[in-house]
């Protein structure tokens, strides 16, 4: 599979995460882009994860390793000495979060300094790329979407954590990898920001997608806990062709692009819980759908959005599905999952992505 001018072609990469939802997909794409590809995370969440069923552990580096752990993970640096870090492990669930704070913040912020210390460290490392959330902004609800310059902040433990981590990538960007000095350290280091990422083989607790097709599998009816709430949504290879297009600026131009990015949906894809719902039963064929919202349930955010002007502009990056594909696409892969090759699966969607395609190939 070509892309991306086949930059990545021959090169190490090391992708954290990569046995999560976004991370499998990424290194299944890098996979086929030519790229050695190291992974370095815990083990999968569930036999069904896309990591498993896709068995992209037997085509790449596969390491189990916690980013807590700077010791094992200088150990990875030092041996496989990647040249571009795509930094996925996260703890990324909201609710989770209100049970472990800090086990939350152990990851989400000293994990992602430990990549940037190793970063730092390792002379052959030249391009990280730290994946944080939209969640990150000091979100006030309102309905205008976040740009690259506005505050972090956070309400619970999962977004503040990531609001601070990006405080930390910003503070190591200046004090060791400041662009002014890049011929002293040779780094580029940007952060980026996605929406609601949807797509297959994510079976994560408390998200729409999974709640949707665990109950349609097992005949149940879909319970909805915040109907209204509204999201940015968009299908998985939306952010990673993103994260791709950037790495790709990053290698050519080092010091332009290291800095923050949104790659959020369009406008028409920032719709309710509900809508979602709705949409998966439709593509899906059957199902019936149950609020069960409880004002007193832990504090979720009700509206947030990323404004996408910056990234559209100064990398001519843009969406390439609307919300009717995305779903589409997400539901396709959860009823092939038990019956079709995995990998070939992930592989024709990203291919069916690219030939509907963005320009970015």
């Amino acid at each position: 599979m070509d892309g991306f001018n086949n930059i990545y072609k021959g090169k190490t990469i090391l992708v954290t995460g990569h046995t999560g939802f976004k991370g499998s997909w990424l290194s299944i794409w890098l996979n086929e882009l030519g790229a050695n590809v190291i992974g370095y995370a815990l083990d999968p969440y569930t036999e069904n994860d896309n990591f498993v069923l896709s068995g992209i552990k037997d085509k790449i580096v596969d390491i189990r390793g916690d980013i807590r752990n700077i010791v094992n993970l200088r150990e990875v640096f030092k041996k496989y000495k990647p040249e571009i870090v795509f930094h996925l492990a996260a703890q990324p669930l909201v609710r989770l979060s209100y049970e472990i704070p800090v086990e939350t913040y152990e990851v989400n912020v000293m994990g992602t300094i430990n990549v940037l210390e190793c970063i730092r460290e390792t002379t052959e490392t030249k391009i990280g790329i730290m994946i944080t959330t939209d969640k990150c902004y000091d979100n006030k609800e309102h309905i205008w979407g976040y740009r690259e310059n506005e505050s972090f902040g956070g309400y619970d433990p999962y977004s503040s954590s990531k609001g601070a981590a990006e405080i930390a990538i910003n503070s190591w960007r200046s004090s060791f990898f400041n662009v002014k000095d890049y011929e002293t350290h040779g780094k580029s280091i940007a952060s980026v920001r996605a929406g609601n990422v949807i797509g297959g083989g994510d079976w994560a607790k408390d998200r729409i997608i999974p709640d949707c097709i665990n109950a349609l599998e097992l005949g149940n009816v879909i319970e909805i806990r915040s109907p209204h709430s509204i999201r940015p949504w968009e299908h998985v290879l939306e952010p990673l062709s993103g994260y791709l297009l950037l790495g790709e600026k990053m290698l050519e131009n080092p010091t332009k692009y290291a800095e923050g990015w949104n790659f959020g949906p369009t406008l028409d894809s920032i719709v309710e819980v509900k809508d979602i719902a709705e949409k998966v039963v439709k593509y899906y064929g059957n199902g019936e759908i149950k609020d069960v919202s409880n004002p007193n349930e832990l504090h979720e955010a009700k509206l947030l959005a990323l404004d996408i002007s910056k990234a559209r502009f100064l990398l001519g990056w843009k969406p390439t599905l609307d919300i009717e594909e995305t779903i589409e696409m997400t539901v396709e892969w959860y009823k092939k999952y038990k019956t079709e090759n995995v990998y070939e699966l992930c592989k024709n969607q990203i291919q069916k992505f690219n030939n509907k395609g963005n320009g970015i190939k």
